[in-house]
């Protein structure tokens, strides 16, 4: 049999490859593709300072996996020791597809153990008084209360929020068209609270902002008439959360915690929760499940006259 030829392969084209990989093959969003490759930059430098300088096919699994402990005594957490590893292993994914490998090194590394962390999420009471901690007398008040009913009310990540067009909303069938990760698209119901909030920013607000060109269709709005950025989102959250006297360390993430949390605890079934916060894998809904189970423990123990020796 002829042996088999493979493409030489320095870092450049190593790495221009991956990034039409993730970005072809994968379909990923322009953030976490430069996630991966930042990733995939520290093992570039690490190789490179090895004596003799390795390309990415002369490393060899003993070499990934000193790099990996290397970072690890770094102090990294072990999420993003995780991330780290996710990036080879799609890099060497996309080595093998480029034929340049002929097996992947990154199959005998173990992935680090990690600790199943419960989110934060808050309690219908605390959302309500965030709610209601809007200021209605000051500019944009409206649509403040918008954001956050619809962050609570769809269960949507801040970058779905601060994309969220104007034309994917069907206020009569009361669903919204969100694209989330990956722009893979979903429907999501979206409560009549909700509309409303949005209804009153739309007339009253939005209609009388200067609306750039760009922004045409994008439902919330700076003062500008430009798109919201996720951090004035994230400041949103933070005073409205210090205002209504809520003392925990949440985030516009904390809002998609409570609406899956609510939802299990009212006995929705996990393949809607599913679909409505657009996992992938229904792995990353149970979650919910175990949040529901603490947060009964938690009351049981606090609460029960029998868990607790006087």
């Amino acid at each position: 049999m002829p042996s088999r030829i493979f493409v030489p392969m320095d870092w450049e084209r190593a790495l221009r490859g991956f990034r039409m990989h993730l970005k072809l093959e994968r379909s990923l969003s322009d953030r976490t593709i430069a996630a991966y490759l930042s990733d995939a930059a520290k093992l570039r430098r690490y190789a490179e300072a090895l004596s003799p300088p390795r390309t990415p096919v002369s490393l060899s699994a003993e070499h990934l996996r000193a790099f990996m402990q290397a970072s690890a005594r770094k102090g990294i957490a072990a999420t993003s020791q995780s991330r780290l590893l996710s990036a080879l292993r799609m890099l060497y994914r996309s080595l093998l597809l480029d034929k340049a490998i002929a097996e992947d090194p990154t199959e005998l590394l173990e992935s680090p153990r990690l600790g199943r962390k419960l989110p934060v999420f808050l309690s219908l009471a605390e959302v309500d008084a965030i709610s209601d901690a809007v200021d209605l007398s000051r500019p944009l008040a409206h649509r403040d209360r918008a954001i956050i009913e619809t962050l609570y009310g769809c269960g949507l990540r801040v970058s779905e929020l601060c994309g969220l067009r104007i034309s994917r909303i069907t206020a009569q069938e009361g669903f919204v068209r969100v694209i989330g990760k990956g722009d893979k698209e979903r429907l999501v119901p979206i409560g009549s609270e909700a509309l409303h909030w949005i209804d009153l920013y739309r007339r009253h607000e939005r209609a009388h902002l200067p609306v750039k060109r760009a922004a045409e269709d994008i439902l919330f709005l700076n003062a500008r008439g430009g798109a919201l950025s996720r951090i004035t989102v994230f400041k949103l959250v933070k005073s409205l959360a210090a205002r209504a006297g809520v003392d925990k360390e949440i985030s516009p993430h904390t809002f998609r915690h409570s609406f899956a949390t609510h939802l299990v605890e009212g006995g929705a079934d996990l393949r809607a929760v599913q679909e409505m916060l657009g996992h992938a894998s229904i792995t990353t809904t149970e979650i919910y499940t175990h949040l529901d189970r603490e947060y009964l423990r938690s009351n049981i123990m606090r609460f029960h006259p029998r868990a607790v020796r006087a």
